[in-house]
């Protein structure tokens, strides 16, 4: 019997596999980044106002993601990672110091374009407030990423403060998490549909033990033409219903993905895994176009006393071997592709600044072509 867990998101909104959906791999028991231990996920989601736009009051369709890759006493311990950019037209802050040491530490925020430096700059006030032992002798370099949110927003209006990035941080728990239209991903489109936040999982064996791949993704980036569902070319037959546009605008679409394992990696591995999260993206039909932020960040919670890297003694870790880290690649394919579909399918129609308007995947069609289980029927 398939997980309620699998099926529903704590607020009761459906998953893709609650329409009969039928995925490659297995997952852990909540489906969600949250199943790699200690890692943790909170919300932000501002919705307010309807009509016209007036910048500086709304309507607001925003908010903002927090991810902490460690529990909350052990957030000053790096994480080995890796970082890739499939299309560089985005933001994630940080990047410059995975790339030189391969590993961060701090939690991670996304939010939209235009918050990015609020939600930056609003972690490290919330770490001056919870942990001031890990900044008050150093400096902080916190991962904080963004996609574009101003058809549905008033993007220029900066509703996002650092009280909402706290209430994100403190409120990030472990187990089931919520997906669609909440935190960061409260104003995103994917493929001409209502999509946003999404996550799924994937369990690993390797000689003997068992190992977590989770990923969470803000998903908004796509033309509804090549929306492709478990390999059916869906797009040319879903031209209905449709974005309505009350004020025209020109695409800007990206996509945020966050790969998180338990497994022992070093930062090239990491970076190796966040190569092969636009698989996952293309198997949905995301091709990477020119206005398209598509940046990926994977870390793994191993090694923690490799990351500190002690002065003055050599620093042991442990990493499963390049020749057999194939089955971790499918893990990051698979959980990337569920993640986009559970972004669209727990979401509904949404409507935005100057009356635009975006519509949800389908349930309808879904259930004509997968056949909803009684529980949503």
């Amino acid at each position: 019997m398939t997980d309620p867990h699998h099926l529903a998101t704590p607020s009761g909104k459906p998953r893709a596999r609650s329409f009969g959906i039928g995925f490659d791999g297995v997952p852990g028991p909540f489906n969600a980044v949250t199943d790699v231990s200690g890692v943790a996920v909170g919300y932000a989601t501002l919705i307010s106002g309807d009509g016209a736009l007036v910048v500086g009051k709304g309507p607001v369709r925003t908010g903002v993601t927090a991810i902490l890759p460690r529990p909350l006493a052990e957030l000053a311990t790096p994480v080995f990672a890796g970082i890739f950019s499939q299309n560089g037209n985005g933001e994630l802050t940080g990047s410059h110091i995975i790339e030189e040491t391969g590993a961060f530490n701090f939690p991670i925020t996304i939010t939209n374009t235009h918050s990015c430096g609020v939600s930056r700059d609003g972690t490290l006030r919330w770490m001056q407030r919870v942990l001031p032992a890990a900044i008050d002798s150093g400096w902080g370099l916190p991962v904080a990423a963004e996609t574009y949110d101003g058809f549905l927003n008033d993007i220029n209006g900066h509703h996002l403060t650092f009280e909402h990035v706290g209430q994100a941080l403190d409120g990030a728990a472990s187990g089931p998490i919520d997906e669609g239209s909440v935190g960061g991903g409260t104003g995103m489109i994917t493929l001409g549909f209502k999509a946003g936040s999404g996550t799924a999982s994937r369990v690993v064996g390797w000689q003997g033990n068992s190992y977590t791949v989770g990923a969470f993704v803000q998903s908004n980036f796509g033309k509804r033409r090549n929306f492709t569902l478990r390999g059916l070319r869906a797009g040319s037959e879903l031209t209905e219903p449709t974005i309505r546009e009350g004020t025209p605008h020109a695409e800007k679409g990206s996509i945020i993905a966050v790969i998180a394992t338990d497994a022992p990696f070093l930062p090239h591995q990491m970076k190796r895994l966040a190569r092969r999260v636009p698989l996952g993206v293309a198997m949905t039909g995301g091709f990477g176009y020119h206005s398209s932020g598509d940046i990926f960040l994977a870390f793994s919670t191993a090694n923690p006393a490799a990351a500190l890297a002690p002065s003055g003694r050599i620093a042991n870790a442990d990493f499963i071997p390049d020749s057999d880290i194939d089955p971790f690649f499918d893990a990051v394919i698979q959980t990337v592709e569920e993640s986009i579909l559970n972004a669209l399918v727990a979401n509904d129609d949404m409507t935005g600044r100057d009356g635009n308007f975006v519509p949800a995947l389908p349930k309808t069609w879904l259930k004509e072509q997968f056949g909803l289980k009684e529980k949503f029927g």
